[in-house]
């Protein structure tokens, strides 16, 4: 994905008949997905104007554009929706897309480099930092809150890095 578009919502699947979609909202306020014109799929070669129906349990039923059946709706399963970064608002200083996140140095409080940002994630629990160690291990997961990722510099090109005792491999949770 290009630092141009950010991602605000992904096609959970179909809902109903008539070729409506289930979409999860990435964006701060759920239901705003729909205030920002037509959304493109990540290779940025379709376009889907989209209608919220009603809010369901983990996100919308919506009408994509030109997405007529089940199937169609279906197929789309996975598919995640972008918007140009221009479409959205300007975020105050403290603020930032977790897009913006993607290729940053993790580094931990000691200034030891852990990786490389590869994704937040939300598996149901809160969000999730996903850093790829430089040494092409398995990711490492952190905790996305204020305690365990105190600094995000997005101008110095880094994020530090606090996390629980025990939660890297290297911790041993007897020490200290």
């Amino acid at each position: 994905m290009t630092g141009d578009r950010i991602c605000v919502c992904a096609v959970t699947g179909s809902f109903g008949v008539r070729g409506e979609a289930r979409v999860k909202s990435f964006c701060a306020e759920p239901s705003a997905l729909a205030d920002y014109g037509p959304l493109s799929n990540e290779a940025g070669d379709r376009q889907y104007r989209v209608t919220i129906i009603r809010a369901l349990k983990g996100g919308f039923a919506v009408r994509l554009g030109g997405v007529k059946t089940r199937e169609a709706a279906d197929a789309l399963k996975g598919t995640r929706l972008y918007v140009s970064r221009s479409a959205l608002p300007e975020l105050p200083d403290d603020e930032y897309y977790y897009s913006d996140l993607i290729g940053l140095t993790a580094l931990d409080t000691g200034g030891a480099v852990l990786g490389k940002v590869k994704a937040v994630q939300d598996y149901g629990a809160g969000d999730i930092l996903e850093v790829q160690p430089n040494n092409g291990g398995a990711s490492l997961l952190f905790p996305f809150t204020r305690d365990a990722v105190p600094t995000v510099d997005l101008a110095g090109g880094r994020v530090i890095v606090d996390p629980p005792a025990g939660l890297l491999p290297l911790d041993d949770p007897d020490d200290g």
